[in-house]
């Protein structure tokens, strides 16, 4: 298993338990729980693979993502039967799978022979287009459009520190965990301190 592979895995599993929270939350049936859950791990991979006319689809090529994800809903579901999670378990669940999908979808667009700047716009897609559908499919604004912490900012920065390194001659590897240590501790710092960005307000007449 290649390494993108591995942070696709990662990720995938993350972000299910992120769609299987949020449907817990909503109270829908094990089958809702399920179906959001997959949504949301493969959603942002998805996406990314239409828009670069990637043949086959990541999880129709590798059905393992499918089991991954309905693993980690299944696990998700029966933990928080019995151990309710913290208030903001979410958000930590999304903030990690942001940090794998953003990293392992700017090395498939870079693999891809995609310009840097492309290849950050489609690591941000990947990082965030998942809990973009898993929001709208429980009814509530996205986190991505929220006045909230900081969000798509930490995609850039993360995406952006790792092409970075890779032209100084870091070696992949250690430029992807560091863009994925730099996604995942700058979006726990926004949540924990509630950093955000500044609002554009049309001034008052």
């Amino acid at each position: 298993m290649s390494l993108v592979q591995l942070f696709t895995l990662i990720g995938v599993a993350v972000f299910a338990a992120s769609g299987a929270l949020a449907a817990v939350r909503r109270s829908l049936d094990p089958i809702g729980v399920l179906v959001l859950a997959i949504v949301t791990a493969t959603g942002g991979g998805t996406l990314r693979d239409v828009l670069m006319d990637r043949h086959p689809i990541f999880w129709i090529s590798s059905p393992w993502f499918i089991g991954v994800s309905a693993f980690a809903a299944v696990v998700t579901w029966l933990w928080v039967r019995k151990f309710p999670p913290p208030d903001k378990a979410l958000q930590y669940a999304d903030a990690l799978g942001l940090a794998f999908f953003s990293i392992a979808g700017a090395r498939i667009a870079e693999a891809g022979r995609l310009a840097p700047f492309a290849a950050t716009i489609m690591g941000a897609i990947t990082g965030c287009a998942g809990g973009l559908i898993r929001d709208v499919l429980v009814a509530e604004i996205p986190l991505v459009f929220r006045q909230s912490e900081l969000y798509v900012t930490c995609c850039v920065a993360g995406v952006a520190l790792y092409f970075c390194l890779g032209a100084l001659g870091v070696s992949t590897e250690i430029a992807s965990v560091a863009g994925m240590a730099a996604i995942a501790l700058i979006r726990l710092a926004a949540i924990r301190w509630t950093i955000t960005l500044p609002v554009v307000r049309m001034p008052e007449r």
